[in-house]
C-alpha cells in the first residue's frame, strides 16, 4: 500500500515538472500587451521630453514621430518585438528548467542578439525618412552590444525569475503531498492495527463458541463453525500471490457466506449457485465475486420462488464468466452508498485493465451483475 502511495506521489511529480516543461511558461498575449505598454511609455518620453526640452527642429522632430513610415516601423516593430520576446523567454526559461550548460546560454544569447541586430539593421536600411548618414555599418556593429543588453540580458533574468517563483511553487506542492502522505500512512497503520487486533479476537472467540456449542447445537456449532471459516479467509493474507488469490478459495468463500446467509433464515433462501469449468490453478483478485453476491442479498427479495438469487461461474480457456442475478425487494430500499461496486471497478482496472467487462442492468424487477475476465 505505501508503495503504492509513493508510486502516486512520485508521478504527479513528474507531471508537475512535465507541465512545466511542455507548455510556454509566458503566453503570446501577455507579452504583446507588455510590449505594446512599454511602446506607449517610450513613445509618451519621447514626446514629453521633445516638450521638456525644446530645440529648433521640435517641429520636425514631432513630424517625423509620427509619420507615416515611423507608424508603420512602429506596428512593425510591436509584432516583432512580441514573437521575439515570446519566443526568447520561452527558450531561456527552458534552458534553466532543464538544467542545461554554460554553452546553451552563450549560443542562445549570441543568436537572439543577431536576430535583434539583424531586425535594427534592416529596419535603419528599409526607413527612407532617416536622414542619410543616419544609419550605417559602423552604428548597427555598436548596436549589436546594445541588442544583446535589450535582449539577452532581460530574457535571461526574466527567465531566472520565473523559474525560481515554479521552483518554490513545486517545493510547496511536494510538502504538502508529503504531509499528505504521511497523513495516510498514519491513519493507513491504525486502520492495519485495529484489522489485526478486533478480527483476530472475534476469530479466537468464535473458536471458543464453536467448542462450547458443540453438545448443545449443531445447527448453531455449523454457523459458527461458517463464520469463523469466513474470518479467516478474510484475515488471511498468505493466500495472496502477485495481489491473487486461488479462484477455488473464492468460491469456498462464496459458499460459506451463502451458507451462514441460509442458517440465519433457517434454509428458506431460494440461491442457486453454479460452477462450470476448472477452476484448480486459477487465480482473481480477492473479494471481488463476493462484493457482488453481498450486494444481492442485501437488497434482493431473498425468498421469491419465481426469481431465486441465480450465481452461474464458468471458467473456459483462462477466462472467467460470473453472472448474478436477484429480483428487487419489495418496500422501503436500504440505503446504499455504492461504494463496494465502484471499489471493484477501480479495483478491476488496475489488475485486468482493458481485458474485463462488467455489465449491470438495473431493470424494473430485477437486478443483473454480469462481469467477464477475458483474460485471468
Amino acid at each position: 500500500m505505501f508503495a503504492n502511495l509513493k508510486a502516486l506521489s512520485d508521478y504527479k511529480n513528474v507531471s508537475f515538472v512535465f507541465k512545466l516543461l511542455s507548455q510556454k511558461r509566458f503566453s503570446l498575449l501577455k507579452v504583446f500587451w507588455i510590449v505594446l505598454i512599454i511602446h506607449i511609455i517610450l513613445m509618451v518620453l519621447a514626446v514629453m521630453s521633445m516638450y521638456t526640452f525644446p530645440s529648433k527642429n521640435q517641429p520636425a522632430e514631432l513630424q517625423g514621430l509620427f509619420n507615416k513610415y515611423s507608424l508603420i516601423s512602429t506596428a512593425a516593430g510591436l509584432a516583432f518585438y512580441t514573437f521575439f520576446y515570446y519566443f526568447a523567454v520561452n527558450h531561456f526559461y527552458h534552458l534553466i528548467a532543464n538544467k542545461k550548460g554554460l554553452f546553451h546560454y552563450f549560443t542562445s544569447s549570441i543568436l537572439v542578439s543577431f536576430i535583434l541586430w539583424g531586425y535594427y539593421l534592416a529596419d535603419g536600411y528599409l526607413r527612407p525618412d532617416l536622414q542619410e548618414g543616419a544609419w550605417s555599418p559602423a552604428i548597427a556593429l555598436v548596436f549589436f552590444l546594445v541588442c544583446f543588453l535589450l535582449s539577452a540580458v532581460p530574457c535571461m533574468l526574466i527567465a531566472f525569475i520565473a523559474s525560481h517563483g515554479d521552483e518554490k511553487k513545486q517545493r510547496k506542492v511536494l510538502e504538502e503531498q508529503k504531509m499528505q502522505l504521511e497523513v495516510e500512512k498514519s491513519n493507513a497503520n491504525l486502520n492495519f492495527l485495529k484489522a489485526q487486533i478486533n478480527p483476530h479476537f472475534l476469530h479466537n472467540t468464535l473458536n471458543f463458541l464453536y467448542a462450547k456449542s458443540l453438545p448443545y447445537s449443531p445447527e448453531l456449532s455449523e454457523g459458527i463453525l461458517t463464520l469463523s471459516d469466513i474470518m479467516r479467509y478474510a484475515l488471511s493474507e498468505g493466500n495472496l500471490k502477485n495481489g491473487k488469490a486461488a479462484l477455488k478459495d473464492e468460491i469456498e468463500h462464496l459458499r460459506n457466506v451463502i451458507r451462514i446467509h441460509q442458517l440465519r433464515y433457517n434454509n428458506n433462501l431460494h440461491v442457486n449457485f453454479e460452477v462450470n469449468g476448472i477452476v484448480n490453478g486459477t487465480t482473481i483478485i480477492p473479494f471481488v465475486l463476493i462484493t457482488i453476491v453481498e450486494n444481492a442479498f442485501k437488497h434482493g427479495d431473498l425468498k421469491s420462488t419465481e426469481y431465486p438469487i441465480d450465481i452461474r461461474l464458468t471458467v473456459d480457456d483462462n477466462s472467467l464468466q460470473f453472472y448474478c442475478r436477484n429480483k428487487k425487494k419489495a418496500g422501503p430500499k436500504e440505503l446504499s452508498t455504492g461504494i463496494g461496486l465502484d471499489n471493484i471497478k477501480k479495483r478491476l482496472d488496475l489488475a485486468y485493465k482493458d481485458q474485463y467487462t462488467l455489465d449491470i442492468k438495473d431493470e424494473h424487477e430485477l437486478y443483473t451483475t454480469q462481469l467477464i475476465i477475458h483474460t485471468l
